[in-house]
Formats: structure tokens, sequence, C-alpha cells
């Protein structure tokens, strides 16, 4: 048997929660000193303080606890519980975890505002590119929306790309345009491409893969962009700003050009090219 302090000690909590436990009958003791009123416990009670810690940490009520607890949950059930959990509180985390790689880009963003060189903005002309292309459905043109559609294109076609023996003829380009019958600002289609020679083919790339051409434009805003692309808002708002300073007018989303994109997104080096409108 152990003291209540030793228990505690044991179980890495403290004497004041395991108080708790006992009066909400989460942990009774083994043994209670009918004179002195001292509680002991028995080293076979760490499995059951171990299931009540873990199920709470995991985000359960001690109210959930004890009907899991009460119901003598096996320990295989109980592990698919805490994994399902697990999971659960991991997308959570993700999510947060995006949601504030957002803010600290707008935040960038606001901080940077007028502060970029009108040398960093090129206007010049885009040839005809022709692509193999692979297309998804974003909810918006946010980078939290844009990402985890472009990324699963990209991987999906440089597999089909490499499975053909395919070398792409430059670097990927990205393009995107609203989806039909959407309002703007909505849904947007989003155009994952690699440039290929006149000599491919898309069906030997298979599945959904197309090969389009590209217009050229006569004239576009450029800047360059290094780092993941979860940050493009300064440079991208930058051009923005840039182009009616200018008196220019936007002609569509700007296309993104990959200049480089080795495996650690915070050295990719990605050109913005903005189209104009014509004077």
């Amino acid at each position: 048997m152990f003291t209540i302090g030793d228990f505690a000690k044991h179980g890495r909590v403290s004497v004041r929660m395991l108080r708790h436990y006992d009066a909400l009958g989460l942990l009774r003791p083994a043994r209670v000193d009918p004179f002195t009123g001292y509680r002991f416990y028995a080293a076979g009670q760490l499995a059951r303080l171990n299931r009540v810690i873990a199920l709470k940490e995991l985000g359960f009520s001690l109210d959930q606890v004890a009907t899991i607890l009460d119901e003598r949950v096996g320990a295989e059930e109980l592990r698919g519980m805490l994994r399902l959990r697990q999971a659960e509180l991991e997308s959570a985390m993700a999510a947060a975890a995006a949601r504030l790689v957002q803010v600290e880009a707008r935040l960038r963003t606001i901080e940077s505002e007028g502060t970029m060189p009108a040398d960093d903005i090129v206007v010049k002309s885009l040839p005809p590119v022709r692509l193999a292309e692979l297309t998804g459905t974003a909810g918006s043109f946010d980078p939290q929306d844009i990402g985890p559609v472009i990324g699963p294109l990209y991987d999906e076609l440089c597999r089909r790309v490499e499975e053909a023996g395919v070398v792409p003829a430059g670097p990927g380009t990205a393009y995107y345009e609203d989806a039909p019958g959407a309002d703007s600002g909505t849904a947007i289609l989003v155009h994952a491409g690699l440039p290929v020679a006149a000599s491919v083919r898309a069906e030997e790339l298979g599945g959904e893969v197309r090969i389009v051409t590209l217009p050229g434009v006569e004239r576009a805003a450029t800047v360059v962009h290094r780092g993941a692309m979860d940050g493009v808002l300064p440079p991208a708002q930058a051009l923005a700003r840039w182009i009616d300073a200018h008196g220019h007018r936007s002609a569509g989303y700007a296309r993104e050009l990959t200049l480089s994109c080795p495996e650690d997104p915070d050295q990719w080096v990605t050109e913005l090219q903005e189209p104009l409108a014509a004077p």
C-alpha cells in the first residue's frame, strides 16, 4: 500500500487532484484508515489513474471519464477511443497552426505596407506555354484554401510525368480562374501545370491530365516571392498596390511561376505574374 503522498508521486499527479478524484468517485482509495482518515492506494490502481489522466488530457470531461471507466471499457477499445481522440486533436492543432500562419502573413502584410521598392516590380510580356495540367477547385483564393488543393495536384502531376518518362520543359506554372457559376472571390479553379514539349500527348500521362496552351500575356506586372506560399500575401498585395499606384488595371488572377522548389518550403522562389489590362 502507498500513502496518498507516495501514490501521487508515483502517478505524477498532485495530492489535491487525488482527493478531488476521490470526491467524484473516479478513483477511491483502496483503504481509508477509520481512525486517522488517511488514504492508502494499491499499486494496481495506477492503471486506473493512467486512464483517468489520459482521457482527461484528451479533452473528455470528468463525467465522461467516469462513464467510460464505469462501463469497464476494455484496453483495446479504450486504445481505439484514445487514438481517435488523438487524431481529432492533431487535426485541430494543424488547423490552428494553419490559421496562425495566415494571421502572421496578414501581420507581415500590414508591417510591409509601402515598404517594397518599385524596383522589385517588373513589367514584362509572358510567352505562351504548353502545359500538362491537373485542375481542382478551392473554396476561395485564400492561401489557406489554395494550399490543400494545389499541393496534391502537383504531387499527382509530377508522379504521372515521371512515370511516363517525360521531362518538363521548364518550371511549373499555376494559374487560377473563377469556377463556373461562382461569384467573384468564392470558388476558384486551380490549375497546376508543368510545361512539356510539343511531342507529349495527354494519353501518355493518363487520368485527368490535360494538355493545354496557356496564352501569352502582352504585359504583366511581376514580383518574386521567396518562401512558402502560405506567406504570399505581402508581395501579392504590394503588387496590387503598385498596379493601382501606376494607373494600371489587373486583367485576372496572378500566375505563379515556380523558379525554385527545394524540400524546405521556406526556400521556395516563386514569381507572381499579374496580367495587366490594355491601356
